[in-house]
């Protein structure tokens, strides 16, 4: 899958085979994740909502970031992303959260170059992963590849989370065993 349209497609895919629910919140992409995984046909069974949080308060007061994170490190940051992530779960009551925060430019951030990117996703039972991304290119580039990046992030996680539950439900070789 190398697109966003098929790793959304599949993910959605996913999701709706469990019965779970999505939510996302973005900051740098402004919604575009949403854009990409809404515009599957089909995603209505699976997005609850999203959240643009494009200002810092916006991420404190409404997906519940702590504040005393965002005044130390900046809303660039894997915490953050994390938080972002859980709180888009949280306030949408989602199975499933997904988190953009970053510089796509044109100038710095918090003393973080243009490309420096956070991608978060959060999920049931601690289930989760977060990952910085250094990207490289214009602004409509780096927000492009951060959307490929966190739908790619999400697709794992859910495949990940079906190897091991398959891995405990058929005897740990992640095989099913006759």
């Amino acid at each position: 899958m190398s697109g966003p349209g098929s790793a959304a497609a599949g993910a959605l895919e996913v999701l709706a085979g469990r019965g779970q629910s999505l939510a996302v919140a973005e900051s740098l992409t402004g919604g575009l994740v949403a854009g990409a995984l809404t515009a599957v046909p089909g995603a209505s069974r699976v997005i609850r909502g999203s959240v643009t949080a494009y200002a810092t308060e916006v991420k404190r007061e409404v997906l519940g970031v702590d504040g005393a994170l965002l005044a130390a490190r900046g809303a660039v940051d894997g915490e953050v992303a994390r938080q972002m992530a859980s709180g888009a779960r949280r306030v949408l009551g989602a199975d499933w959260g997904l988190a953009t925060t970053g510089v796509a430019g044109p100038d710095p951030q918090d003393g973080h170059p243009v490309g420096t990117v956070f991608v978060a996703v959060q999920g049931p039972d601690g289930a989760g992963a977060v990952r910085r991304l250094s990207l490289a290119g214009d602004r409509d580039r780096i927000r492009q590849d951060t959307i490929r990046a966190v739908l790619a992030l999400l697709l794992s996680e859910l495949t990940e989370n079906t190897r091991a539950q398959d891995t405990e439900q058929h005897g740990g070789n992640g095989c099913l065993q006759p």
